[in-house]
């Protein structure tokens, strides 16, 4: 269930809140005069989502980039690749 503060507690109970996003790595949603204003969440929690924003947006690019063409790769083909890169990148002292 959804925490869900007013904007009052961040500065009246800021380290209760910290602790509420640090332990359940959930984000507190803070109103302002009965309606939604800000969102305070965990670094980590942060982190997490635009990781997960980011592989979203990359899947989704694939997806429209498959529509688009009838070019297919076997997994080999693909692993081959990643590996002559990674090779690339080590000896060029990148990784």
């Amino acid at each position: 269930m959804p925490q869900i503060r007013p904007v009052s507690d961040l500065r009246n109970s800021f380290a209760e809140i910290s602790k509420i996003v640090h332990e359940t790595s959930e984000p507190v949603f803070l109103t302002k005069n009965g309606y939604g204003d800000m969102v305070v969440m965990s670094i980590e929690a942060y982190e997490r989502k635009l990781f997960e924003s980011e592989i979203y947006f990359k899947l989704k690019d694939a997806e429209l980039e498959a529509k688009s063409t009838d070019v297919r790769y076997t997994h080999e083909e693909i692993f081959s690749d990643l590996r002559a890169s990674l090779a690339d990148k080590v000896g060029e002292g990148n990784v």
